[in-house]
């Protein structure tokens, strides 16, 4: 099995007196074209004549592409904005994690001037953002989390403790009772990671 080149959907790939086609690729009126994009294959087998297949590169990355819901993990913020990890494209896990930051001025719709960002987030809270530009050279999305359904989804309080949302800018935890500052998503039951 050596992987040869990079294929795209639609790509004749031989003639089918070539090879046979195996998966990932269809044949029509002689040829053998693939079906998906992914890595190209052929595989010798008993002195017959060698399967092509398309297979998708498992290591091929999802990419967080503008407009998509992210889940993400904030590491570190400052006055200005939150450096986070996106984890999540939609419902995928990605495999690397990517950068992110939401500026103080991308994380309410309302009131920009007044937001604050250590009472939206914190350091390892879980939030819904969207991708709003793919960033700059340090490969850092933007991102926003300027709509209802996005903020905050998952906090934990001084005791460690998950807080509950008690109001679209207040977390409180069910131990000790005490609230914190967040911008909270009101979260749409596709997003929520079961």
């Amino acid at each position: 099995r050596q992987p040869l080149s990079l294929s795209v959907a639609g790509e004749r790939l031989c003639s089918t007196e070539e090879a046979t086609a195996g998966s990932g690729t269809y044949t029509r009126h002689g040829f053998i074209f693939s079906s998906l994009a992914g890595c190209l294959e052929k595989k010798n087998e008993d002195n017959e004549l060698p399967v092509v297949s398309v297979v998708r590169d498992s290591e091929s990355q999802l990419l967080p592409n503008v407009g998509a819901v992210v889940t993400c993990k904030v590491c570190s913020i400052n006055s200005r904005f939150a450096k986070v990890h996106i984890l999540y494209v939609g419902s995928t896990p990605l495999k690397s994690t990517f950068r992110g930051t939401i500026r103080r001025e991308d994380i309410r719709a309302t009131e920009k001037d007044k937001v604050e960002v250590y009472k939206s987030f914190r350091p390892s809270d879980i939030v819904l953002a969207k991708v709003i530009s793919l960033g700059d050279a340090q490969s850092n999305y933007l991102l926003s989390t300027a709509e209802n359904e996005l903020g905050v989804v998952v906090a934990r309080s001084e005791a460690g403790v998950q807080m509950v949302p008690i109001s679209w800018c207040e977390m409180q935890c069910p131990r000790t009772h005490t609230k914190e500052f967040r911008k909270v998503a009101r979260v749409q039951p596709q997003f929520l990671q079961t």
